[in-house]
């Protein structure tokens, strides 16, 4: 079983003549602070690649770039790190639009927030203006002032009612206050258990960071009680997991990958060889009339095994769904021809090996860098346009096709004219691109084919953040009930729905949703609620 690998350390720049100083000074006086903070860290790097080169798996392509890893693959910053200067940079056709998140939060962002309307005090629409010279009469306006104020809060609150006890000093009956009305009979209300697996598998908290939490806040909930909560509403919520693979299985466009994950109590699995020993989490989106679908498996299924699994659902005479995915052949689907997926691979993947040897082929990695940059930009131009799935075909076909041609001519070039060895770095960066030419450019063949499988590589961060803060799950079960989770939350998040009221809700109507989860959906959920307050007509 593969284990996590060990934490780099923060990156330090030192030469060996500044250690060898430092060596030197420490025999005759006390180091310094800054002299003491970069011997520590020499210490920790060697630390660090001695455990590294103890995996067996690791090779010198994976040390360097866990070691000299570059913070961005931006062209610009990867092509002056490699000591080319790139000049002033293009203009777009388009303007772009300012990108969201830059820049201070209007009152409109905050749609959770708690709205109170405040009337003014003194005057009302239609009275005259206080201005007695003016002799007008004021009248609304459609947009009021705003004001924000945001508090802290615990994650967890409680309240301790204290009842009140009266006993008779005759007959000794004892009469108790009735508790508050609306207080109810949980211990532990719906809010308490949708913040519980948010913090824990939308956040990534490892069980006992969040007793720490909750306990400092003077909450104490044992780890065992909050596993428990979180594993009783885990059997409510399976119907709508069920409703969102039945809806991805239906999807236009699916979008697939894995990475590694450790479970410590993990039985074999009937359907699948004793020789595999890995351990995975398929992250899978799928594109359904509009709608994102994320969808988390944990065990030893491949990222394509778990995805023929959902496709098995797909309703008879549907078209076969785009599928984009890296080269890697286990992302694929063994499936009979009706379920076969449309295969198109990431071009970022492509990419990236280019990235990692632009420092020994700076001139060749430049051109393909820059002409990749290109096809993106005219595929930012195409969201911003706002094309439709075949307006955009066409504006890649018309804008991008001449720029992958030319690629594809200069590649093929390098083999021919014998410019580049086919056992290089950049040989084997030209030798991907051209043995998956037809579907890397799928996009300009297929309306609505992708250029890149990014947005399954930013939802399996969610698997990653926990691997990482909590190493592993420890059953089975525990992996499966983590999945669910990390499937609604964010499912919600990629639909603009908030998890935790969308949690919450669903367990207030746990029965409903047993009998129709089509209608309990993150992103119909709240017109099922309007509808259920409606008055029923007689």
């Amino acid at each position: 079983m593969k284990r996590p690998g060990p934490e780099a350390p923060p990156r330090i720049e030192v030469s060996c003549e500044e250690l060898e100083a430092l060596l030197d000074q420490a025999r005759q006086e006390p180091l310094r602070e800054e002299g003491y903070q970069k011997l520590k860290a020499a210490v920790r790097t060697l630390g660090y690649v001695t455990e590294l080169l103890e995996n067996q798996d690791a090779t010198l392509a994976s040390l360097r770039r866990l070691l000299c890893h570059s913070n961005t693959e931006k062209t610009g910053k990867v092509l002056r790190q490699a000591g080319i200067e790139t000049g002033p940079k293009k203009p777009p056709a388009t303007p772009k639009s300012k990108a969201p998140g830059h820049g201070r939060n209007g009152a409109a962002a905050y749609h959770g927030a708690r709205k109170v309307q405040v009337s003014h005090a003194s005057l009302r629409a239609g009275d005259a203006c206080p201005d007695s010279r003016c002799g007008g009469k004021v009248y609304a306006q459609r947009d009021p002032g705003v004001l924000v104020r945001i508090k802290g809060q615990a994650p967890i609150a409680a309240t301790v009612y204290e009842l009140e006890k009266l006993r008779c000093h005759l007959c000794g009956k004892v009469y108790t206050a009735e508790a508050p009305e609306g207080v109810g009979e949980k211990k532990y209300d719906e809010g308490a258990a949708s913040m519980i697996a948010l913090l824990r598998y939308g956040s990534g908290f490892p069980w006992y960071r969040l007793k720490s939490l909750e306990q400092s806040l003077g909450i104490p909930l044992p780890v065992a009680t909050q596993c428990g909560i979180v594993a009783e509403t885990a059997a409510w919520f399976q119907p709508a997991l069920d409703e969102l693979i039945r809806q991805a299985a239906q999807g236009e466009l699916v979008h697939n990958d894995d990475t590694s994950m450790r479970v410590l109590s993990l039985g074999r699995d009937a359907d699948i060889s004793p020789e595999r020993t890995g351990v995975f989490t398929s992250g899978i989106v799928c594109i359904f009339q509009g709608r994102r679908i994320a969808l988390f498996f944990t065990g030893r299924k491949h990222a394509g095994e778990n995805l023929a699994g959902v496709l098995q659902q797909r309703a008879e005479g549907l078209p076969p769904p785009i599928q984009m995915c890296d080269a890697l052949s286990r992302n694929v689907p063994k499936l009979a021809e009706p379920l076969r997926t449309l295969l198109a691979n990431c071009m970022a993947h492509g990419r990236r090996n280019f990235v990692e040897v632009t420092a020994n082929f700076p001139e060749q990695c430049r051109f393909v860098l820059e002409t990749v940059g290109e096809i993106y930009g005219y595929d930012d131009q195409a969201r911003q346009q706002g094309l439709s799935a075949e307006e955009r075909l066409r504006f890649h076909q018309q804008h991008s096709g001449p720029v992958m041609e030319t690629l594809h001519v200069w590649l093929s070039a390098q083999f021919d004219e014998k410019k580049a060895e086919p056992n290089s770095g950049l040989g084997k960066a030209i030798s991907y691109l051209l043995r998956h030419w037809e579907k890397l450019t799928l996009f300009l063949r297929k309306a609505g084919a992708p250029l890149d499988n990014n947005i399954v590589e930013r939802a399996l961060k969610k698997a990653i953040l926990h691997r990482k803060n909590s190493l592993f799950y420890k059953t089975r079960n525990g992996a499966r009930r983590g999945d669910l989770f990390m499937s609604l939350i964010h499912t919600c998040e990629l639909n603009g729905a908030n998890p935790f009221d969308y949690l919450t809700e669903l367990q207030r109507h746990a029965e409903a949703l047993a009998r129709n989860p089509a209608e309990w959906m993150p992103w119909n959920y709240r017109e099922t609620l309007t509808r259920l307050a409606m008055p029923v007509a007689a």
